[in-house]
């Protein structure tokens, strides 16, 4: 990726006296760029090194010097490592390299979440495709604007996949700067609970956040749902917002809108709010929708995702694109061209499907309350049948895998259990897993090769049917024993509905 046009040369000096500490070394250097990620340094660039989740970065400190990182901001450990490798390199000491970093950047790139509208979007379920529906409804206003999440991020025309949900500090000021220049007013970001807890966001202003909900996730990280919580509270603070927006159909969601004390803004797709629906009438495709907002603001149209968490993602979606200078009549003009994100009940439409007369569904869902939520908006369709596929993934939260397992077993006419990613773990463990308690009903089978898993669900399907595979989404790769090697759901449902014709 192209540097900034705002990454000028700034010298060892101005950076100490901006954070007021001393150069350890007398030679003042300049650089040209801010980089935590020592595989990413460019010629000339300043390397932050800090204490990471197995190493610290200046373990990596010779792979930054041969790709030509001129100086370094350390701790005092990083320091050691650093006057034993590379005594000559000028090196900047702070106690907490991590907490600055996104200062850091800021500062070298000049603020630039200052010349944009920053949308930030956390919650367990829906940050995705709520920063996808905000950017697609700027899009439609004629705004230039910016995607930060899951998928992949996007500046302008360019897109580039994602590591991260929510990219390491310097980067995502790196890419707030990019987006700045190419010209764009908005940027939607989705805010996860690790970028929170590790400071990623720092420094940056977020005009608006908006708040989905909160399921059971990531307890392997956060060990409790209080402390995953608490991690999303912190960016409803005026440390970094201005304005919430937090949909108030579950009790986390009403428990932060009675908590924070910024202005905010309520969304409920059950009953009166500050944003709230009127008129919903489900629709073969979608919902006919009159929703009424603050200052008596009507938007009425159709809208062409199915599914009630997709109300709730459209809403917080549409309230933060008011908030950002949109007016409801483009809104409401805007609405039925929404396609939501990749991955996200995305339809896999062959000449089989059509010839077969079912519907065949990929989804990210890869939590109870998704997993639940994504097989009760296809019930909802009126479908003879659900065909289900599920895995749960490997070192990750294994407690939630019962539950998965026991949503997937209600929730489908015919659940398959199969493998997800097993990273480092058997897939039989964790499939057994997943099935401890729930009473697999008739019909229900264990498959556990994915592929073979979706062939399976593939040839079951009836004139009438769905087929639905949950788990990975837009993901490319399935993780066996450290290997990534590619895999898609979409184009395995492709294969075997070949296969099957």
């Amino acid at each position: 990726m192209n540097r900034p046009k705002s990454a000028r040369e700034r010298s060892l000096s101005q950076l100490a006296n901006f954070l007021g500490v001393q150069v350890s070394s007398q030679t003042d250097k300049t650089f040209s760029g801010v980089c935590s990620d020592s595989r990413k340094i460019e010629a000339g660039d300043l390397f932050i090194a800090f204490p990471g989740a197995r190493s610290h970065g200046s373990a990596f400190l010779a792979t930054a010097l041969e790709r030509g990182a001129r100086a370094i901001l350390t701790d005092q450990q990083g320091d050691e490592v650093a006057s034993r490798i590379a005594p000559a390199i000028p090196r900047l000491v702070v106690s907490k390299p991590r907490s600055i970093c996104g200062l850091v950047a800021s500062w070298f790139y000049g603020e630039p979440s200052k010349s944009l509208f920053v949308a930030g979007v956390t919650g367990t379920n829906g940050k995705t495709t709520t920063t996808y529906l905000l950017e697609q409804i700027w899009r439609a206003a004629g705004y230039k604007s910016g995607l930060i999440g899951t998928i992949g991020v996007q500046v302008g025309e360019q897109k580039i996949p994602a590591t991260h949900t929510t990219p390491e500090s310097d980067e995502l000021q790196r890419l707030l700067a990019l987006m700045k220049e190419v010209g764009a007013r908005g940027v939607a970001m989705e805010v996860s609970s690790h970028a929170l807890i590790q400071e990623r966001v720092k420094s940056i202003k977020f005009q608006a956040v908006g708040f989905t909900n909160l399921t059971q996730d990531h307890l392997d990280f956060h060990g409790s749902m209080e402390n995953y919580f608490q991690a999303k509270r912190s960016l409803f603070t005026h440390d970094y917002a201005e304005l919430a927006v937090v949909s108030i159909n579950s009790e986390y969601g009403n428990r932060l809108w009675n908590e924070i004390s910024i202005s905010k803004q309520s969304i409920s797709i059950y009953g009166k709010a500050d944003w709230y629906f009127e008129r919903r009438e489900r629709t073969a495709t979608g919902f006919e929708l009159l929703i009424r907002g603050p200052e008596g603001i009507s938007i009425e149209n159709s809208f062409n995702l199915i599914g009630e968490h997709n109300l709730e993602n459209l809403l917080v979606a549409i309230a933060l694109a008011y908030r950002s200078g949109i007016d409801p009549l483009v809104i409401a003009t805007a609405l039925p061209a929404l396609t939501g994100a990749p991955g996200r009940l995305e339809s896999v439409v062959t000449l089989v499907t059509n010839s077969i007369g079912c519907k065949v569904l990929v989804d990210y869902a890869h939590t109870p309350d998704a997993v639940e939520r994504v097989l009760a908006a296809v019930k909802d369709q009126g479908f003879d049948r659900i065909i289900a596929v599920l895995g749960c993934g490997g070192d990750r939260d294994s407690a939630k895998r019962p539950m998965m397992g026991s949503a997937l077993n209600r929730g489908a006419d015919i659940p398959i259990f199969t493998s997800d990613n097993p990273r480092s773990e058997n897939p039989e463990k964790i499939i057994d897993e997943m099935l401890s308690g729930v009473n697999l009903k008739e019909g229900g089978e264990v498959v556990i090769d994915r592929r073979n898993a979706i062939k399976r669900a593939v040839q079951l399907a009836q004139k009438g049917d769905a087929v639905v595979v949950l788990g990975k989404g837009h993901e490319t790769g399935q993780e066996v024993n450290g290997v990534k090697s590619p895999f898609s759901d979409v184009e395995e449902l492709k294969r075997a509905l070949s296969e099957r014709s």
